[in-house]
């Protein structure tokens, strides 16, 4: 008699959880879909169109594995939200990025939105971007814009560095040397807050509320916040510029390729900056 209550109760038990999968299920609730980065490689391939174009010095460096592998170090990145409010933020990531590595021009073949990731080190860098701000700066070694985002300046790469659990401060070279790295580090500047700036996540992902001093500011969450977060010092509070229209232009087409759309407040024209200095320097 005990045997069949204890069978009763194991049966029921399974129905029970069996019930609650299906539920879940109907909800959408699969496993693993949570992790999943809104991005095929056959995407990836069709919006970074000429990256190994042997015209490129980033032929062969920038690879959907390396990104997939960096983004999935962030969590929040590409899974923050609903699934359009996902996609958005992969077009945001990769429509600035593209510009900070942009090799089109006007003319060039299958339109200038094509040529991202074209370029790994900034070209003719002005300086060696060595600040009294941060860390100390390494014998022989600059910060000079490196990667997807362009990381720029010791006061970047050091906590950057120390974040990914990488030397950055004497090998900062490394972000121009290793993918993984690479995408990490664009990830990382992505993710992070650098008061009194949010962080370009908080902003595409609706978490950030603008404060009083924004909003007199003029910055209003939108893609031209995250403008303003990256090169504000240079881009932001004088008028349109042809950098501005060229980050719109990238997050145009990746937007339409995902299908999702880009939301309002696009450019930071009329903003104020978060501050007169760069964080990261535009090539």
């Amino acid at each position: 008699m005990k045997c069949f209550w204890v069978l009763t109760i194991l049966v029921s038990l399974l129905f029970s959880f069996q019930g609650r999968s299906s539920s879940a299920e109907k909800c959408g609730l699969q496993a693993g879909e949570d992790d999943e980065i809104p991005l095929s490689r056959s995407t990836f391939e069709e919006m970074l169109l000429h990256r190994n174009d042997t015209a490129c010095p980033a032929s062969g460096f920038y690879t959907y594995d390396a990104f997939i592998s960096a983004a999935k170090a962030f969590p929040g990145f590409g899974t923050t939200g609903d699934d359009a409010t996902r996609k958005r933020e992969i077009a945001a990531f990769f429509g600035q990025t593209s510009h900070e590595t942009t090799g089109g021009w006007p003319t060039a073949p299958d339109g200038p939105y094509a040529w991202g990731y074209c370029f790994i080190r900034e070209v003719n860098p002005w300086s060696d971007y060595c600040s009294t701000t941060g860390c100390t700066c390494a014998s022989g070694q600059t910060y000079i814009g490196r990667g997807p985002i362009q990381l720029s300046w010791n006061y970047n790469y050091c906590p950057c560095g120390i974040a990914l659990g990488v030397d950055l401060q004497n090998n900062p070279d490394l972000v121009a040397t290793d993918p993984l790295i690479s995408f990490k580090s664009a990830i990382w500047f992505w993710m992070t807050p650098q008061s009194p700036k949010p962080s370009c996540h908080d902003v595409i992902t609706g978490s950030w509320t603008p404060s009083a001093t924004d909003i007199a500011a003029n910055r209003t969450s939108g893609y031209g916040v995250i403008t303003n977060i990256i090169n504000g010092g240079i881009e932001c509070g004088s008028g349109p510029n042809d950098a501005g229209v060229n980050r719109i232009g990238f997050y145009e087409r990746y937007s339409t390729m995902l299908g999702v759309d880009m939301g309002d407040n696009l450019d930071c024209y009329y903003q104020r900056p978060f501050s007169s200095g760069l964080l990261l320097n535009t090539m």
